[in-house]
């Protein structure tokens, strides 16, 4: 079964997970799930898979690490700034 969610549920889908939990491991229990983000699409499985940690303590953790990992097109127009004008 394939699980879409938009980026703005990807904290707390990560919440579903049983921590502590290996990057691995992570990323076989989240392959069926697609993120839906502003410019596309991407699996999170392959996106945890390329995160930097071995293993995650919690799900804030595995959420760091994972927004580190996202393409810059997952939150908005390249270049665009939500600061001041």
């Amino acid at each position: 079964m394939n699980e879409r969610i938009n980026l703005s549920r990807l904290e707390s889908r990560l919440e579903d997970l049983s921590y502590p939990v290996t990057r691995d491991d992570a990323a076989e229990e989240l392959s069926d799930v697609t993120v839906q983000m502003a410019d596309g699409e991407a699996n999170l499985g392959a996106l945890v898979s390329e995160v930097g940690g071995g293993a995650f303590t919690s799900p804030s953790d595995l959420y760091e690490d994972l927004q580190n990992t996202m393409p810059v097109e997952a939150i908005g127009e390249p270049g665009q700034s939500d600061g001041d004008a």
